[in-house]
């Protein structure tokens, strides 16, 4: 077995995906210890599958579009010890990388996530949501689904994502692999430095009035993540806008360091 598996899922990701394994593989070069990476071509109907293999991944399908669902078929054709969940439109670095896998071998540490950086400077408004998201992870120890690393025997208790809701699978799943872990003495941990960077490409798809109307219901009433009707926020793209490939091709850590 495997010291650790890097599980992507991914749906319509031919801009993300080059730069997403590019910036995955440079990290894992860092770490002794071998892993693999699984791509989990959640329907696509792009170059997606395709662009996963050129990197060597371990491609695998599921037929229904659904995240929480991706994920869990990802980590069943895994075959590492130790589970790292990325999202395709996000990199991490080798520290990153590094620190999440030391945490879950010197054996306190259940596994957790990490604090959200931007791929590019956020207007206030987006700038503080993105602090106070970065706040509630620490304090109440709930990892952004964008990274979330875990024990493989601890996810498979727990069932692993829950395939009831649509969205917001990774709160529910950060509150019942807790428990787990803290009856066996281990902690959920989030790493606050470095953090995960993901894209903002959501900010130019959806107007702030549109964004806030989503999500405020989904905080507010949380049953809603059970209708796949009701989360179209996360499910819908606009169709050949360029603007959903900002980071495709460039280091996000480089330009971050600026």
């Amino acid at each position: 077995m495997l010291p650790y598996s890097v599980v992507i899922p991914a749906y319509n990701e031919e801009h993300f995906l080059p730069h997403t394994l590019e910036t995955l593989l440079e990290a894992m070069a860092t770490i002794a210890a071998p892993g693999e990476v699984v791509v989990v071509d959640n329907n696509s109907t792009d170059r997606t599958a395709e662009i996963a293999g050129s990197f060597g991944a371990k491609v695998v399908f599921e037929k229904i579009n659904q995240i929480s669902r991706a994920r869990n078929t990802g980590a069943r054709h895994a075959a590492a010890r130790h589970l790292v969940f990325l999202d395709a439109d996000t990199v991490i670095s080798g520290k990153l990388l590094k620190t999440a896998l030391g945490n879950l071998q010197q054996g306190g540490c259940c596994g957790g996530g990490a604090t959200v950086a931007a791929d590019r400077p956020l207007k206030p408004f987006y700038r503080n949501a993105l602090k106070f998201w970065n706040l509630l992870s620490v304090r109440f120890q709930m990892a952004a689904g964008s990274f979330v690393y875990c024990r493989r025997d601890g996810f498979d208790a727990v069932g692993g994502f829950s395939e009831e809701v649509f969205v917001g699978e990774e709160i529910w799943f950060s509150i019942h692999y807790r428990r787990w872990g803290k009856s066996r003495g281990q902690k959920f941990v989030i790493i606050e430095n470095p953090p995960v960077v993901t894209s903002t490409r959501k900010l130019d798809w959806f107007s702030k009035s549109r964004t806030t109307s989503m999500l405020l219901p989904m905080l507010l009433f949380p049953f809603i993540s059970r209708h796949r009707s009701l989360c179209g926020y996360w499910y819908r793209r606009p169709a050949g806008d360029p603007r959903h490939i900002r980071t495709a091709g460039r280091n996000v850590f480089a330009d971050r360091s600026k």
